[in-house]
């Protein structure tokens, strides 16, 4: 159910060591008027409409089929949203949770905390936050990782995102920090649309100088998740395992961490954290994820290997034509179910189908 992709050895003793640990889960909100660009985004079929997929991800995590949602998931145009699979895991198996917001246009309407941040602009502006709000916010992560890492207690966290258009930003982060990311990031199209990233990457690069460090840049071209999930990481992996659940932007808030700790100097275990997401992102034809974690260097990459191509729902098997592929922590929490407690894929397709059932019963 679990496939290694890159530095072997870690990813082998980071599994062994967390197998059969219970994990808590924390996903991280937040939101860049860089999502509400046409085509750059398939997380809601509108612009208008992905401008609340944070906030309408974070209610179904909480409160799945339960009550009558205040904000409904925004339309997809192929697929079902990655938040089936981790509401069916955190469900399922009874993994305590928690929602961090950094920056979003409205407050959630389910319990959560709020970390005193901001969205962003554009990332081509290439002034997309304040610099005084990115550092807030790194420390806010620092602070509420020291205090999820001693809920842990011996095992890990899952620390998850949810930022549309938040590929683009990562793909910004890694460029402006020097690494070769082009042509590497994913997206949820099916085919990633690499040209468009890039020509907003570069209007917001040059606003950098030259050889920045990691603050200016995300304060030039990153989102408000960023900067707290690299203090969320950071902290948590002094005490816990941290498992960064997401594909081009949780190698993205690796990247930054690892940048940010080396001129700060603050202490981290790095043999702590491991990136898991899903194959549709490891092995999607139109990125480099594996090329990526690479260039990156020294980040093990772990991806569940879950399938949809037996499911009864047309908007899962879209999973398997390029769909989706990733989102709200869905391939960590699709690990989880495995270290955790051995799902398999029966149990873990039955489960993620058994939710999507009651949603669709409830939307009639």
């Amino acid at each position: 159910m679990i496939q290694i992709y890159t530095q072997a050895p870690l990813a082998a003793a980071w599994m062994a060591r967390y197998r059969g640990k219970r994990p808590v889960y924390a996903c991280v909100l937040g939101f860049t008027e860089t999502g509400l660009i046409p085509g750059i985004s398939a997380a809601g079929a509108t612009p208008e409409s992905r401008r609340f997929t944070a906030i309408a991800d974070a209610e179904f995590l909480t409160d799945g089929t339960d009550v009558a949602a205040q904000y409904p998931l925004p339309p997809l145009q192929q697929g079902a949203s990655p938040v089936f699979i981790a509401r069916a895991v955190l469900q399922g198996q009874d993994i305590p949770f928690w929602i961090l917001d950094a920056g979003v246009p409205v407050a959630p309407v389910v319990p959560s905390v709020n970390l005193g941040g901001d969205f962003a602009r554009c990332l081509s502006t290439g002034a997309a936050q304040e610099g005084a709000t990115v550092k807030y916010l790194f420390e806010e992560g620092l602070r509420w990782g020291e205090t999820l890492a001693a809920q842990v207690q011996d095992g890990y966290l899952i620390l998850a995102e949810c930022v549309v258009g938040g590929t683009t930003t990562a793909l910004a982060v890694l460029a402006g920090l020097g690494f070769n990311a082009r042509g590497k990031v994913n997206s949820s199209h099916p085919v990633c649309n690499h040209d468009q990233k890039w020509q907003l990457v570069q209007q917001g690069l040059a606003a950098l100088p030259l050889n920045p460090d990691p603050w200016q840049v995300l304060a030039a071209v990153g989102d408000p998740m960023q900067a707290a999930a690299v203090g969320l990481m950071l902290a948590a992996s002094r005490r816990a395992g941290v498992l960064l659940a997401g594909g081009t932007q949780m190698l993205a808030v690796y990247a930054l961490a690892r940048a940010i700790a080396l001129q700060e100097r603050v202490p981290w275990v790095a043999e702590q954290v491991a990136v898991g997401t899903t194959r549709w992102v490891a092995e999607d034809p139109t990125g480099d994820t594996v090329g990526l974690a690479e260039e990156i260097g020294q980040v093990p990459l772990l991806a569940t290997q879950l399938s949809f191509a037996s499911s009864r729902y047309p908007q899962l098997r879209a999973y398997e034509q390029g769909f989706v592929k990733e989102g709200v922590g869905a391939g960590g929490c699709a690990i989880a179910a495995h270290l955790y407690r051995g799902w398999e894929q029966p149990q873990l397709l039955s489960a993620i189908e058994r939710l999507l059932d009651a949603f669709q019963k409830r939307s009639f």
